[in-house]
């Protein structure tokens, strides 16, 4: 059974933008979309769904003041141009389990970020993993790194994939061909005793082995 989604954003261009990247992933049903914090609220008491992907600057009510109302119900994921630390931080205590800012992934990235959000665990692109661990994000990837048991480069990766890159961006990134960007996923998978990539997500952003 997919997981379900509700897509708000004031901008038309925007929402069909991110209804185009969600339904490339067969394990994601969009049941709803909103313009507003309003729209969304009610939406998301209607329709009841797993995930709500989140815009933060919109006409009446702004997507951080909805949050904590809408995350009693389902879990919210920003999605957003607004990278200001600020903000995140705002969206974040409000109870959004995870912050992600356009062009920072792709349709594969996003679709296995939608799916780790289902189950309680959210992503933070770039400026959002900055604004959070406050420098602290090279420490926790160490202290990962030697708790299952990856080389550096296979850390490299998982941060990477955790910040919602696909194969080809993250090869673009590290400067390697897509085929060892594959088998280093392929590698580190089994370490992390996961099968997929939401699964790898949740596991890294998580509190390590066995959490």
């Amino acid at each position: 059974m997919p997981y379900t989604v509700c897509i708000v954003d004031d901008s038309d261009v925007m929402r069909r933008g991110i209804r185009s990247l969600v339904e490339t992933d067969d394990g994601l049903e969009i049941v709803a979309e909103a313009r507003d914090g309003d729209e969304a609220v009610a939406e998301v008491a209607r329709t009841r769904p797993d995930v709500v992907l989140l815009d933060v600057r919109m006409p009446a009510r702004d997507g951080v003041s909805v949050v904590r109302e809408i995350s009693q119900t389902s879990h919210v994921l920003m999605l957003t141009f607004s990278d200001e630390s600020e903000v995140i931080l705002a969206a974040l205590d409000e109870g959004a389990v995870g912050y992600l800012v356009h062009g920072t992934f792709d349709a594969e990235g996003l679709g296995a970020m939608v799916r780790a959000a289902a189950q309680g665990i959210g992503s933070l692109s770039g400026p959002a993993l900055a604004a959070v661990r406050g420098g602290s994000g090279t420490t926790r990837s160490v202290a990962h790194r030697g708790a299952f048991e990856l080389s550096e480069r296979q850390a490299e990766v998982m941060d990477l994939v955790a910040a919602g890159k696909g194969n080809g961006a993250i090869a673009r990134e590290l400067f390697l061909s897509e085929k060892t960007v594959k088998n280093h996923i392929n590698q580190i998978f089994p370490k992390l005793g996961v099968t997929t990539r939401a699964e790898a997500i949740v596991v890294w952003l998580g509190s390590g082995p066995g959490s």
